[in-house]
């Protein structure tokens, strides 16, 4: 089948977009344009909702220093999914922890950065534990109003879109697709596949090993979300020698070392997958295969080892690249 591929950098990681082209008998646009259009969305999404541009919408909401703000429909919504990634992870996903990831040194992009390296962070890290919610769960005082356009939040109280952007990006790009024959929408891997076609004939996602970068995984998917959240992908050292990341234990406000290095989960949508692998890599390795044990997913280990989690059709692959097997997976 015919498609438009076209990758390009957005949001801090790179977007790719894979559009099957309609019938001859179909009033939708040509795979191109959908490409095109979904493209001018992803920047449009990414000026709106950057916490790294002064000039975003949701750094004019943060600023405000009203109680109840009137608000774009783009704002609301992704105001919308961080109280439900909030609400789905029991508070581990929490988007108020702006103050908490700048004081960690994570200010601006670090899109183009190379991180430190992964193991030597593992090394000097502390004990592993879980990470826990804030005791005041202060992602309960957000609230969205459609009606009215507006969004409340006591006054000070910063949002942010880290934990949920690329995924809602991904969901609401999918929708703009609708009736293709077969898409796949890719934010900085959070993945949105869907499409009749796409059923038939599923794409193959490989899952990249945090330490290793190889795709040890492969996942046959034809509808839904696919997301994966890691350590090895922003790692960077303080002036005091420490080593940081951006999953923040919301009860402490500093990085959460509990035993994983990586996760990944399906979900019915981009959203939903993103926000079950951060909960699951932050809730540690036991808390973390109840997690993933009714959609499915992968754990990666401190020591490498990887665990695949709940009704996962995955193919192991060798790093020689021999021909897959296929691999029993556990419920």
């Amino acid at each position: 089948m015919e498609e438009q591929d076209l990758t390009f950098d957005a949001m801090g990681s790179h977007v790719r977009l894979l559009v099957g082209e309609p019938g001859p008998d179909s009033a939708l646009p040509p795979a191109a344009e959908a490409v095109a259009g979904a493209r001018a969305f992803v920047e449009e999404f990414d000026a709106a909702l950057s916490r790294f541009q002064p000039q975003s919408a949701i750094c004019a909401l943060n600023r405000d220093p009203r109680k109840v703000v009137p608000a774009p429909p783009l704002v609301r919504r992704a105001v919308r999914a961080g109280i439900e990634a909030a609400e789905l992870s029991d508070g581990l996903v929490d988007p108020t922890l702006v103050g908490e990831i700048e004081d960690v040194g994570y200010v601006a992009s670090r899109a183009g950065r190379a991180g430190e390296p992964l193991p030597e962070a593992l090394a000097a890290a502390p004990p592993r534990r879980p990470a826990h919610p804030r005791a005041d769960c202060r992602w309960r005082e957000l609230a969205v109003d459609d009606e009215a356009g507006t969004v409340t939040r006591p006054p000070g109280l910063r949002f942010d879109t880290g934990g949920t952007g690329k995924g809602l990006a991904a969901d609401l790009i999918a929708a703009r697709l609708r009736g293709y024959p077969r898409y796949v929408v890719d934010c900085g891997g959070d993945i949105r596949i869907g499409g009749a076609g796409a059923l038939a004939w599923p794409y193959e996602v490989f899952i990249e090993h945090p330490l290793t970068g190889d795709r040890g995984f492969l996942i046959r998917l034809g509808f839904g979300g696919i997301a994966t959240s890691g350590l090895n992908v922003r790692i960077w050292r303080g002036e005091d020698g420490r080593y940081f990341h951006h999953l923040l234990d919301p009860a402490t406000g500093e990085p959460a070392w509990t035993g994983l290095i990586g996760a990944t989960a399906l979900g019915d949508s981009a959203l939903e997958a993103e926000t079950l692998a951060k909960a699951a890599l932050l809730s540690g390795p036991e808390e973390g295969r109840r997690r993933l044990a009714e959609k499915g997913g992968l754990l990666v280990h401190d020591d490498g080892t990887t665990e695949p989690v709940g009704p996962i059709a995955a193919i192991r692959v060798d790093p020689a690249w021999a021909a897959p097997e296929p691999t029993e997976v556990a419920a």
